[in-house]
């Protein structure tokens, strides 16, 4: 880094409170990991063969255990929910993809504007503390760095637009040369390598005290726990997450969702497509049928997963007509309405639908066939996420935990991660 780069001052002070919750000023480093779509499944695999030294050692030294993810069990809801601390309910943002009832139109989650919660990462900057988010995807990027000040104390990149960051916008520049490796492409496990390795880059650098670092699930959607892709990937995010100890910093890892098999025995997607089982029996046009998990980075599923939501048209079935129709279906976990949903699983009501519907384990939700390129898996097996199947997730500190903070959350969730890393453990 050029020795021009001023520093991030530190302003001393009580906690800071974000949504409710206070937070201690880390006293050393801190890097808080999203590994999207790591599975209790995959690590149990990996761990066993004793493949993964550096997770091996936070179980032995520190603390291993599950947290649910919030619902729907999708990335973006996920990734706000745990720099927020807190539920969609609260921060605003359910889904990947919505449909606005103003104008009618589905809605990409690829800024900030859904959010309607500060994040832990906005305060702390703003308090001095010089904070760094890398992310694989460039949507998720600009989302949680909102409220980011830009600059000494607050930068914000991805591993999607690595060539692109520059000081101004992003608060540092020339990530491949920072880390010495390329940018990577779009699709492959180099993707969320590049992210830990700009983390831990800049952590050597001195440019952060506190860092989030979002990966991608490509590796996870496309192989099963134990195929070799999949553990030569963790083998990796373990060496990184090795390094990162070994600079000094508490890690604390947890995952957005897991993942589940959603393929027939003979390799074909078990998909239920609910548009086209509810043409069927009311007519096209009766209702409308949103994907949330939908996103710009659908070769990953397909934009099939394990929850859809379903909007009436005026005149048409009412929710009970098309409960009771779906709720008896193979293939069907949970048809409730939208604020039953959001009540049962604190969501958040603008973006829900009038009814919200849950797939069975193993079977994946579409829209209508015709909707869907099935193509887009390019053969490989349709493993995917979205419902209550995929919230069991890794919960993961390279230090102990305090039992008394233990005992305040007998229940952990993935958004109470900060506060794990922050107030749970001792300071180095």
């Amino acid at each position: 880094m050029s020795s021009a780069t001023p520093a991030c001052a530190t302003r001393p002070g009580p906690e800071l409170t974000v949504n409710g919750r206070g937070y201690r000023r880390p006293a050393g480093a801190v890097a808080v990991v999203c590994l999207d779509g790591w599975d209790p499944a995959s690590l149990a695999v990996s761990l066993a063969a004793g493949e993964l030294p550096a997770i091996a050692r936070c179980a032995a030294e520190g603390f291993l255990g599950e947290a649910l993810s919030a619902m729907p069990s999708f990335t973006n809801p996920n990734n706000l929910s745990i720099v927020t601390g807190a539920p969609p309910a609260l921060h605003g943002v359910s889904g990947n993809s919505y449909l606005d009832r103003r104008t009618g139109a589905v809605v990409m989650v690829t800024g900030d504007a859904e959010l309607r919660a500060p994040t832990i990462l906005a305060a702390m900057a703003g308090a001095g503390i010089p904070v760094a988010i890398v992310t694989a995807k460039d949507k998720l990027r600009r989302a949680l760095a909102k409220g980011l000040p830009i600059g000494p104390c607050g930068i914000a990149v991805s591993a999607e637009r690595a060539a692109e960051a520059e000081r101004a916008t992003h608060g540092v520049e020339d990530l491949p040369g920072l880390t010495g490796s390329p940018a990577p492409a779009q699709y492959g496990a180099a993707l969320s390598l590049f992210v830990l390795d700009a983390g831990l880059a800049l952590l050597r650098a001195g440019r952060a005290r506190l860092l989030y670092l979002s990966l991608s699930d490509y590796i996870q959607h496309r192989h099963a726990p134990e195929a070799p892709e999949a553990r030569a990937f963790l083998r990796a995010v373990d060496q990184r997450l090795g390094a990162l100890m070994a600079e000094g910093a508490l890690v604390a890892a947890t995952a957005d969702h897991g993942m589940t098999d959603m393929a027939r025995p003979d390799g074909t997607a078990n998909v239920l497509f609910v548009g086209d089982v509810l043409d069927d029996r009311f007519g096209p046009g009766a209702a409308r049928v949103i994907c949330p998990i939908a996103d710009p980075f659908v070769r990953h599923h397909g934009a099939l997963g394990g929850l859809v939501r379903v909007h009436l048209a005026a005149g048409g079935p009412t929710p009970a007509e098309v409960i009771a129709l779906l709720q008896g279906l193979p293939g069907v976990h949970l048809a409730l309405t939208g604020a039953e949903a959001c009540a049962r699983y604190a969501m958040a009501p603008a973006m829900e639908g009038d009814v919200t519907v849950l797939g069975a384990r193993g079977v994946a939700l579409g829209a209508r066939a015709a909707e869907h390129d099935l193509g887009q898996l390019s053969g490989a097996r349709l493993r995917s996420h979205g419902g209550v199947f995929e919230r069991a997730v890794p919960f993961l500190l390279s230090r102990r935990l305090d039992p008394a903070w233990q005992a305040a959350h007998p229940a952990l969730h993935n958004h109470d991660i900060f506060d794990a890393a922050l107030n749970g453990t001792p300071s180095p």
